[in-house]
């Protein structure tokens, strides 16, 4: 048996390698191939390019990049013809991904094809799920208020749960987080999280830069943490260490423990989120598009809310401040609110927690769900054995 992984950015590589594991502990003679990064390759899925280069955020950046990423469709596409594997996953990264699917059924018709997360219709443009269901075979999604999208359209859907959902944070020490620097047991911490995709470090760090100057103007005592993803960890330390006030860069491994750390947290919206809520921080989401890509994509977006656990409470729990929202008074702002209110803190974190069982946290672990999923479409796939 041998299954292609595709992903194209380090929260689908993270996702790859999970499955991957799953895949082999179910079946430990599949032969897993395969596009990814260092995760996917710690699982032996070597990639003939780096996937660093297709983290991309919006319309004109997706266009500026056009050329690139089409080329790295067709030595996807290209793996996959050499390899002729049964089935291919095909990992978030809508505009990436939905260009393999179609490439790779113009020339393996019979290879089935999986997409696991499927594109957040639920909050803009919902035709993407009929285009979705004409291209794959089956869908792994990861929340159940996915699901009736995609089958409605005919699709197949496997609701898998997320793997931020699951995140283990048991070994993380908010109390030897701070000692190890210098900060007070009792001092309130605010910890930012700047994205992990360079156009997010480029169009979000200026604004927390402003408004945490502010905000350390207020309060010369807070400490601040900023967490510096694996992706873009070079560029992050390089802004932060001309900030004009301290400002302490950690890396991924220490991630969770100033996660639990933290009295409040500035995050750019993303899969953050979700593990800032799982570690009970109370937060406020930041976004900026580039000018010319959201004045192109505000017309599709029909949801109330970016951050899945609002939208899963049908609430705004955690403040979002996006596009002409997000300037650096609005930030300090929301952030000073929580920073001075210690009730209001608690009672956010509270809200996010019951919104977090909502969307299934005391579920499976994803990876074992979608690795029986995948393994389940293969089976189909396979002609039954003779009887004769």
């Amino acid at each position: 048996m041998k299954i292609m992984l595709v992903a194209a950015e380090a929260s689908g590589d993270a996702l790859g390698a999970g499955l991957a594991g799953a895949l082999r502990a179910r079946q430990p003679n599949v032969a897993l191939v395969g596009v990814g990064g260092p995760k996917m390759a710690a699982e032996g899925i070597d990639s003939p390019f780096d996937i660093a280069e297709l983290s991309i955020m919006g319309w004109l950046e997706g266009l500026r990049a056009y050329g690139r990423v089409k080329a790295r469709v067709a030595d996807t596409v290209a793996l996959a013809v050499r390899e002729r594997p049964e089935a291919v996953v095909l990992i978030d990264s809508w505009g990436f991904t939905i260009r393999v699917a179609k490439a790779i059924r113009a020339v393996l018709p019979d290879v089935k094809l999986i997409k696991y997360v499927g594109p957040q219709v639920w909050a803009s443009r919902p035709g993407r799920a009929k285009t979705l269901a004409a291209a794959v075979d089956h869908l792994l999604a990861l929340y159940a208020f996915d699901a009736p999208w995609f089958e409605r359209e005919g699709l197949a859907t496997t609701v898998v749960g997320s793997q931020a959902l699951h995140v283990d944070m048991s070994g993380a020490d908010p109390v030897a987080f701070r000692k190890a620097r210098g900060i007070a047991p009792d001092a309130p911490l605010l910890l930012v999280l700047p994205g992990s995709r360079p156009t997010e470090i480029r169009l979000m760090t200026p604004v927390y830069e402003a408004a945490v100057a502010r905000l350390k103007a207020e309060n010369p005592a807070l400490a601040v943490v900023v967490v510096a993803a694996g992706t873009v960890a070079e560029d992050v330390t390089a802004r932060v260490a001309a900030w004009p006030f301290r400002a302490h860069v950690v890396g991924e491994g220490d991630k969770y423990a100033a996660m639990k750390a933290a009295t409040v947290a500035l995050a750019t919206s993303g899969t953050v989120s979700t593990e800032l809520a799982l570690a009970g921080a109370p937060m406020v989401i930041g976004y900026r598009f580039g000018p010319v890509s959201y004045a192109i994509m505000k017309p599709f977006f029909t949801g109330k809310y970016a951050t899945l656990f609002n939208h899963a409470a049908d609430e705004e729990i955690a403040r979002e401040l996006i596009q002409s929202d997000a300037t650096p008074g609005k930030v300090a702002a929301e952030v000073g609110r929580l920073l001075a209110d210690p009730e209001a803190r608690a009672a956010q974190a509270a809200r996010q927690t019951a919104a977090l069982d909502r969307m299934g946290r005391e579920g499976r672990d994803p990876s074992e769900i979608a690795a029986e999923a995948v393994l389940g479409v293969v089976a189909a796939r396979r002609p039954s054995p003779d009887p004769a």
